[in-house]
């Protein structure tokens, strides 16, 4: 199955994309990870992706898309995949569907934007290997250290309220259209946000019909 998560930054894409990787057996194709890891190498892509990010703006096109292809002509991913964080403009789709990129299903899961704001100054994120976790909804074993490797957790700069509501604003401007995109092709299912992680993984189990 090849998918792409849609909504909000904060909405859950993230986790339930994770969730979804191990059920269908699927690697993750998370851009954010990606770009997060050559911003902390210093490379080039990083360094000109940095200053965006840092405003929670949109990190470029051709940055994306150069990134997207290249993961998805790896062998793991001839199976299927699943695209988090990636495309969230419409002329980024119309790329990824110009360089044959398939997807079978496009999920968007439904938040309001005052339960983000709320849900983000939550989250916590590790230094060392990019783990997210959650103060109340998905708390590490030990406060503020990584269950998977161990080193500190942190709170990201644009995971603080008024970089959320910035981010926010460019979601609704130019990655909200895509819901149309998709749904004329007939391939968007919305997922309304639920009570807890795994209300809301059970929802999307049944709207991909798994």
């Amino acid at each position: 199955m090849k998918l792409i998560m849609l909504g909000a930054p904060g909405a859950g894409k993230g986790t339930q994309a994770e969730i979804l990787s191990k059920k269908l057996g699927v690697p993750t194709i998370s851009t954010g990870n990606i770009l997060r890891a050559a911003v902390k190498a210093g490379t080039p892509i990083g360094l000109k992706a940095k200053s965006f990010m840092d405003a929670g703006a949109l990190v470029p096109d051709d940055v994306i898309i150069g990134i997207i292809a290249e993961a998805l002509h790896g062998p793991e991913c001839e199976s299927g995949y699943i695209l988090d964080g990636v495309p969230r403009t419409i002329p980024q789709a119309e790329a990824m569907e110009q360089q044959g990129v398939e997807i079978d299903c496009a999920l968007d899961i439904e938040v309001d934007d005052d339960t983000i704001v709320e849900r983000m100054a939550g989250r916590r994120t590790c230094v060392a290997c990019g783990a997210s976790f959650h103060v109340v909804n998905n708390p590490p074993k030990q406060e503020g250290v990584c269950d998977m490797c161990g080193q500190a957790l942190t709170i990201r700069k644009d995971d603080a309220p008024e970089t959320v509501k910035a981010r926010l604003e460019t979601y609704h401007t130019q990655t909200e259209p895509l819901l149309a995109f998709y749904r004329e092709r007939g391939k968007l299912r919305t997922v309304e946000n639920q009570p807890t992680i795994e209300a809301t993984t059970a929802e999307i189990y049944k709207a991909l019909g798994i």
